[in-house]
């Protein structure tokens, strides 16, 4: 017998575009990678490769004796191996869905169980041999911990984009209790990759052991195809120690194939495939199983009764901890045995901002078992539900908590989500509009949304720094990673009777190196902030640092640091009630970004000047109001003069009686004593012109 030791096998998906309604599926083309993917965890003992060695051999004679055992001294196990999808991602395609992981995990029992609906259409001549590997695969209900889970984590991470072995350490869970599977964007080169059980038996190789695939070769849905779906299988063929049917190399194809072995006596000698060739037939034998799922073909169906014990001797040998994950005692520690866990209510929505008079979609998605559900909806219609997916509208302006609780007749869990709905005003604000920060208590609240994609930082509100004021909205970027994003959404305005839209705000930024390039987008939307148009791009290297590199967390401590940026490029079709823009903030390594003095203005249709001689020479003082406030103006010309007090919708509430106003300075009081606390416009009228500004009572 030729035998070779077989460290890592690395398998890369090329060829043939793929329709997800073909059956049709790319060649496997695998490359030996040696020990490269392991060299973070062997490179400095040297020992470790000879103990590779060993492990290898002594796995072989293992094998070599189960084989030899009778089914009853086998002892007739069964076999279930609980499992954990670990999808890292950056926010991308990558991030897929539940259902394509639930899809992966169906497709791989068809497999290892012969239900997939093709097994019957092999070779005649393999039919009596194709095995039902009896193997059944579970996503985990409870983690390391015992908590509740899923059995699938998400991290964000730019190392979506690299997928070796340094992707792996932030997140792996015991190799003796769970199957390791980690999706990402770029599996080095590769469409999967896996480790044999003896390359990775020492307790420096558990850090490595497990499989990694690509997003779009997971399952045959979402960002697969079905021509994709069995990466998982051949990968898990090697992950309890089957090699390609031609041998332990890598390259199918070479006549010198036919001398070596996959170490399993029913399947036929072969140089191996990369097409589907039925009838071929490279070795002595009289056909070549083409159809074997160890193959590169594209028409895998099969394993044959010797892969079935190879396999399982593997998972009955203590190599890799193999024979620790499927005991009954772990299945129970895992939340594996066939029986849900309930143990966490938990529901996700479709939306969880939208304007007034918009609606929701809620699923349930709690773990495991649920039978009963009762929802309760404060401030939507209706106000309760117990369907699975309720959908719930919101009328009134405002944050809203969502409950669930859950039960499975026995016992009941439940969740509060408290501030989950913004309902924005429809039609929004009017305008012009100013934000500088000063009156706001937090961030978020009923008008400005944040959303952080990473988890490190958020635009949060300082009360240290501001543009001319001691307010200001900090990204504390100093501590995010690179590719990080993060999002700052205004409240709605109502640009319905404008016929232009400016955007003018303040900002300060420090790199910390010279080849930090972060980026600020301002974008805007016309529907609430279902969708989004990019207006506008800062960038770390040319426009966006205001201040010099520098190592420490900048605050910018002079108004010298600041710079501001206007934007216009704002067509009609943004003429609209429910107007929004956001700002949204990608990490480059660069260092803390503030914001200030937000304004959005449009000129109303019919009106081209402003009532006073600049946007700056009218002010409610002082402001916050607490008892009484005047009105400091400087007016353009003179002309008979309205001041009317008004809700952020534009709703009057009050009005002083109409004045002869003569141009120049003005002090005028206002009747606030009687306002409820909240946000008020000061609307005036003269000369056909109209102009706005606002104050806050207390």
């Amino acid at each position: 017998m030729n035998f070779r030791y077989s460290f890592l096998l690395l398998c890369a998906a090329v060829a043939s575009v793929l329709s997800t309604n073909a059956q049709q599926n790319a060649p496997f083309m695998c490359s030996t990678h040696g020990l490269e993917h392991l060299a973070p965890l062997h490179q400095n003992d040297p020992h470790r490769l000879a103990d590779i060695v060993q492990y290898e051999a002594d796995l072989e004679a293992f094998t070599q004796q189960y084989a030899a055992l009778s089914e009853e001294e086998r002892g007739g196990n069964t076999y279930v191996i609980p499992v954990v999808f670990h999808i890292i991602h950056n926010n991308g395609v990558e991030n897929i869905s539940d259902a394509q992981v639930h899809d992966a995990i169906r497709v791989l029992n068809d497999d290892f169980n012969k239900l997939n609906a093709d097994w019957d259409n092999v070779r005649p001549e393999f039919l009596g041999i194709v095995a039902d590997v009896g193997i059944t695969f579970r996503l985990a209900q409870l983690d390391p911990n015992g908590e509740c889970t899923s059995g699938i984590t998400r991290t964000v991470s730019a190392l979506t984009n690299d997928g070796t072995q340094d992707m792996k350490d932030p997140i792996q869970w015991p190799r003796n209790k769970y199957l390791n599977v980690w999706t990402c964007a770029y599996a080095d080169g590769a469409a999967g990759y896996t480790q044999t059980p003896g390359s990775v038996n020492g307790g420096w190789g558990a850090a490595a052991d497990g499989i990694v695939l690509l997003h779009d070769y997971t399952g045959s849905i979402g960002t697969s195809s079905v021509g994709r779906s069995r990466t998982l299988t051949h990968e898990v063929g090697h992950w309890i120690n089957l090699r390609h049917v031609w041998g332990p190399t890598n390259e199918p194809g070479l006549l010198g194939n036919c001398g070596e072995t996959d170490n399993v006596s029913d399947t036929p000698p072969t140089e191996g495939w990369t097409s589907c060739a039925l009838n071929g037939n490279t070795c002595t034998t009289p056909l070549d199983n083409v159809e074997n799922y160890m193959e590169y073909s594209y028409c895998s169906k099969m394993f044959t009764e010797g892969q079935k014990t190879r396999m399982l001797s593997a998972l009955n040998s203590s190599t890799a901890q193999r024979n620790q994950l499927w005991q009954q005692s772990n299945l129970t520690a895992t939340g594996t045995t066939g029986n849900d866990v309930l143990c966490a209510a938990a529901f996700t929505s479709n939306l969880r901002q939208i304007c007034a008079g918009a609606s929701v979609v809620f699923s349930d998605v709690s773990y495991h078992g649920v039978t009963e559900r009762d929802w309760t909806f404060p401030g939507g219609t209706p106000a309760t539900s117990t369907d699975v997916n309720p959908v719930v509208t919101y009328t009134t302006p405002g944050l809203y908590p969502v409950s669930l609780t859950v039960g499975n007749g026995l016992l009941d869990v439940s969740t509060d989500e408290v501030d989950y709905i913004l309902v924005l005003p429809n039609p929004g604000f009017a305008t012009p509009f100013t934000e500088g920060f000063e009156n706001v208590g937090a961030l978020p609240n009923n008008d400005w949304a944040v959303l952080d994609f990473g988890g490190n930082a958020a635009f949060q509100l300082v009360a240290t720094t501001g543009y001319q004021s001691s307010k200001s909205v900090r990204l504390n970027n100093h501590v995010s990673e690179v590719d990080e994003k993060d999002e700052l959404v205004s409240p709605t305005f109502d640009m319905s009777n404008v016929q232009d839209i400016t955007i003018t705000y303040r900002y300060a930024f420090a790199r910390h190196a010279a080849d930090n390039n972060d980026l600020l987008r301002l974008y805007v939307s016309n529907d609430c902030g279902n969708n989004w148009s990019l207006r506008q791009q800062l960038y770390g290297a040319t426009n966006l640092s205001t201040s010099a590199d520098q190592s420490s967390a900048f605050t910018p401590t002079q108004d010298a640091q600041w710079a501001e940026t206007s934007v216009n490029n704002i067509s009609s079709s943004y003429f609209v009630g429910n107007f929004r823009f956001k700002f949204l903030f990608q990490n480059d390594g660069g260092n803390n970004l503030f914001l200030d003095n937000i304004n959005i203005n449009g000129t109303p249709v019919g009106f081209a000047e402003l009532i006073t001689t600049s946007t700056n020479n009218i002010a409610v003082v002082p402001n916050p109001v607490r008892h009484t406030s005047d009105l400091v103006l400087d007016l353009r010309e003179s002309g008979r003069l309205t001041v009317d007090i008004c809700d952020p919708q534009g709703r009057v509430l009050g009005a002083l009686p109409e004045m002869d106003a003569s141009a120049g300075a003005k002090r005028i009081s206002l009747p606030v004593g009687d306002l409820a606390p909240g946000m008020y416009l000061v609307v005036l009228h003269q000369n056909g012109r109209a102009q706005v500004t606002r104050f806050t009572k207390e």
